[in-house]
């Protein structure tokens, strides 16, 4: 049997069932509505929900790897935004307990991933309130759209959480679209010999009675489906630092007591398995992340890493943040991918699906730079083996036809493919410093296309109508040399 739950953390906030005006003069209140089930992802139209932001998740997770069970409890903190009489959250399998609204019982109603919750009372618009879940059972493995796993994957006693784009709801309730970002703090509970490797920083880590309890804190903003946890027998390294390439009094940078002076801190966690043919690309992470500061600005996390799993463990690699997830030892290349995610995906988080060309687009052409820098390898060189193609060529990158398309190659090769023409076409110091604007001016939001486009346009004050319409949205294979405008 697994051990008792631990105490969720104490955030407390404030509801009110009276209608109180909204503001000072004695206007009523709008009456109370249920938030919606849904936020209408273009490709998920159910995902996420309606009603409120969450600012913060507490999860305690106690995890048994022999038979799989998960026990566990969610603290959602959240702030309304209009006056709700009851609300949504995302879950896949497992079952709900108790479920409490700031210390109230609340009314439960399930219908497959959706969680309806109805308070005891009405919360106001702008209320924040806390919400406890308890739940429990064997978390699923759900397949994607495009047929990959996602969810909770289990191989014996060893497990990952990867959420892209939907798996998250599979371990923890929550509102699970990239659109509204949050700050987590988990609490990990697993047999002592395990570890247990999340988001953020090891803040705590203590052994009692066969298990040891890890607690993760993630400062900065996070969408659901970056959130991970790792369970298995990982050889870790926390004592690494890289080297800032900036000054320790700089202001545009989240900071911690291990900052600036000491550099970034690197925390890593790889499988014994596969320790010894990972240990040439562990050493190269301070190498990246120098490497990255100088290409897209300061880095945006308090500390940076890598999980390197065995292969089978998982169907893809995953920027989740802080520290990527690699089911595998893997070249440098795709460590360059993962980590350059942390400005562009992470940092960066697109509005819906529909924007994760600015995700991986990004990502990619990062793999380009590193390349031109590194290996003295031409990014012109990738864009013509990607132009030569025919699979980048399925559909316009930022109009995926359909869910299975949104990792699809279009969405990567072609979505490079549109930052290299907006390269040639701006020159390289203006596309560089509008790379590092774009980095600096949507840290720890969201961003769609149409800001991106509207964004590069301003920066460069130039009219690159003809290059979007090519490259970003065309259905034919543009010539390759930039269009003039």
């Amino acid at each position: 049997m697994a051990a008792a739950l631990l105490p969720a953390l104490l955030i407390f906030g404030g509801c009110s069932g009276r209608d109180e005006p909204d503001e000072p003069g004695g206007t009523p209140v709008a009456p109370a509505t249920p938030g919606a089930a849904g936020l209408d992802d273009p490709y998920f139209p159910h995902l996420g929900n309606g009603g409120y932001d969450v600012t913060h998740y507490g999860l305690t997770l106690d995890y048994d790897p022999a038979t799989g069970r998960l026990d566990a409890t969610a603290a959602i903190t959240a702030r309304a935004t209009h006056r709700l009489s009851a609300f949504n959250l995302d879950l896949a399998g497992l079952t709900v307990g108790r479920v409490t609204v700031d210390g109230a019982r609340a009314g439960v109603r399930r219908a497959d991933t959706e969680l309806t919750l109805r308070p005891r009372a009405d919360i106001g618009r702008g209320a924040t309130f806390r919400t406890v879940v308890r739940y429990s059972g064997v978390p699923r493995t759900l397949t994607g759209a495009d047929g990959m796993r996602e969810g909770w994957l289990r191989s014996g006693k060893r497990a990952v959480a990867l959420g892209q784009p939907t798996g998250s709801m599979a371990w923890f309730p929550g509102n699970h679209h990239p659109s509204d970002k949050a700050a987590y703090d988990l609490r990990i509970t697993v047999p002592k010999g395990q570890q247990a490797i999340s988001n953020g920083e090891l803040t705590s880590e203590r052994t009692t009675g066969g298990r040891t309890v890890f607690d993760w804190h993630c400062a900065e903003p996070m969408a659901s489906y970056l959130a991970t946890v790792a369970v298995g027998p990982y050889r870790t390294d926390r004592t690494n630092r890289t080297n800032r390439t900036d000054q320790p009094n700089r202001t545009d940078r989240p900071k911690s007591s291990r900052d600036a002076a000491d550099g970034i801190p690197v925390h890593t966690a790889v499988d014994p398995a596969v320790a010894a043919e990972s240990a040439d690309l562990l050493a190269r992470i301070p190498e990246i992340m120098k490497w990255g500061e100088k290409t897209f600005g300061p880095y945006p996390f308090s500390s940076t890493g890598v999980i390197i799993g065995r292969p089978g463990d998982a169907d893809f690699n995953l920027e989740t943040q802080n520290r990527p997830f690699l089911p595998g030892p893997s070249g440098i290349g795709i460590l360059v991918h993962e980590l350059a995610h942390q400005w562009f995906g992470d940092s960066v988080t697109p509005k819906s699906w529909r924007d994760i060309w600015l995700n991986e687009g990004f990502a990619e052409y990062a793999e380009w730079l590193w390349a031109e820098a590194e290996d003295g390898v031409p990014a012109q060189r990738a864009f013509e083996r990607a132009y030569a193609d025919a699979e980048n060529w399925a559909f316009p990158p930022a109009e995926p036809p359909t869910a299975a398309h949104i990792s699809a190659r279009p969405v990567y090769g072609r979505g490079a493919m549109v930052l290299h023409q907006l390269r040639l076409a701006v020159g390289d110091k203006a596309f560089f410093a509008l790379v590092r604007g774009w980095a600096r001016e949507h840290r720890h939001g969201n961003a769609s296309t149409a800001d991106f486009t509207a964004f590069a346009q301003r920066r460069t004050d130039r009219d690159l109508t003809a290059l979007w319409a090519a490259w970003l949205y065309g259905s034919g294979k543009p010539p390759p040399d930039p269009p003039h405008s």
